[in-house]
């Protein structure tokens, strides 16, 4: 099973990247506006549409406030399995990591979603520019 880890640093209070993260029907306008163009939720679910034009159904597993952590699934014809974690963590007031992991297979997907997630986390370095200069 493929396993992709993303550690990003970001310049912002954790609160308002968990705030972001946990918005699970905004991922397009909050946390990867550009890399996701459209974000609709049905039910437990969202629709996602990316700026490659590919579409995914994302299932909510967990919302955890405590832990700041959220973790979704994707079960459709082309992935055996796919399921995802994304956590804040602080790192002071005003600085945290998203922790983002994700489990999947077949393996021949692997490369094709580490490219993704590539563009999703320079769109989150957008979506929360330093502060300051």
């Amino acid at each position: 099973m493929a396993s992709i880890h993303n550690d990003v640093p970001l310049p912002a209070p954790a609160r308002d990247v968990w705030d972001a993260v946990r918005d699970f029907g905004a991922l397009h306008q909050r946390l990867v506006p550009g890399f996701v163009t459209a974000c609709s939720r049905d039910g437990n679910a969202r629709i996602v549409t990316f700026a490659n034009g590919s579409v995914a159904r994302e299932v909510l597993v967990d919302c955890d406030d405590a832990r700041q952590r959220l973790v979704y699934a994707i079960n459709n014809e082309r992935l055996k399995h796919y399921s995802a974690s994304v956590q804040v963590i602080a790192e002071g007031e005003a600085n945290c990591r998203l922790v983002w992991i994700i489990d999947m297979l077949p393996n021949e997907l692997a490369a094709y979603v580490q490219d993704q997630t590539k563009a999703a986390v320079i769109a989150m370095h957008k979506a929360f520019p330093p502060t300051g200069g």
